[in-house]
């Protein structure tokens, strides 16, 4: 069986969170366009590219909890019901924080 290091996923995650984020803000920091009507654009993408730039953040936030929880010995434990995440949902998404049963149930 093939077990998967929670610190190399972790590390793997925070890395490609970092670099989509460091590419967005890239992208934003580049200049508009002279033209009005191209810039009315460029300015919707930008808001596209800080939605983006969010979610990328909000990745790396959700590593860092995962390390915090790892250092705890917590890694692998539903933080909702305090039960195994299961290792096939660690293996697709290692930061995630909830089991499938506790993931599913609608948000209040």
């Amino acid at each position: 069986m093939n077990t998967i290091d929670p610190r190399q996923a972790l590390d793997a995650l925070a890395a490609e969170y970092a670099r989509r984020a460091e590419a967005i803000r890239r992208d934003l920091g580049r200049s508009h366009s002279p033209s009005f009507a191209e810039q009315a654009v460029q300015r919707q993408n930008d808001d596209v590219l800080r939605a983006l730039l969010a979610e990328a953040e909000d990745g790396l936030r959700q590593v860092e909890r995962a390390r915090e929880r790892l250092a705890a010995g917590r890694y692998g434990e539903c933080v909702g019901c305090g039960e195994p995440v299961g290792a096939a949902r660690l293996a697709a998404l290692p930061a995630a924080e909830l089991c499938m049963n506790c993931a599913s149930r609608p948000a209040h």
